[in-house]
C-alpha cells in the first residue's frame, strides 16, 4: 500500500508542477495533496516536501493552522477576478456567467476566511 501512496503523492507533485506553467492547473493544492500521500508512505519524500524552498512553508502554514499566505491571497483573487471578466469579455450565456459567478464567489469566501500565515 504504501508504493501506491508514494506514486499517488509523485503524481501530485508531478500535476502539480505541470500547474506552475498551466494557470487553469493549481500548484498548491496538489503539492497539499503530495504532502499527504508522502505522510502515509516515505518518511523521506515527506520531509522532502516540507524542507523544499518553495512548497514547503505553505505546506506546513496549511497542516499546522489551515492558513494561506496573503500574498497567495491576492494572486488567487486577482486570477479569480481576471477569469471573471475573460469571460465577461467572451460574451458567454448569463447562465454560465452566473454559475461560474456563484463557484468563483464560494472559492473567494473560502479563501479569506482562511487564516493567515
Amino acid at each position: 500500500m504504501r508504493f501506491v501512496w508514494a506514486s499517488l503523492g509523485l503524481l501530485s507533485v508531478g500535476l502539480g508542477l505541470i500547474g506552475i506553467f498551466l494557470p487553469l492547473l493549481p500548484t498548491v493544492p496538489f503539492m497539499l495533496l503530495a504532502a499527504f500521500f508522502f505522510a502515509r508512505s516515505s518518511e523521506r519524500l515527506h520531509g522532502w516536501i516540507l524542507a523544499h524552498p518553495t512548497f514547503g512553508p505553505s505546506i506546513i502554514d496549511w497542516q499546522e493552522r489551515g492558513a494561506i499566505n496573503p500574498r497567495g491571497k491576492r494572486i488567487a483573487t486577482l486570477s479569480i477576478v481576471l477569469v471573471f471578466a475573460v469571460s465577461l469579455l467572451l460574451g458567454l450565456r448569463w447562465q454560465i456567467l452566473a454559475i461560474q459567478a456563484v463557484v468563483l464567489s464560494c472559492v473567494l469566501i473560502f479563501l479569506w476566511s482562511r487564516p493567515s500565515a
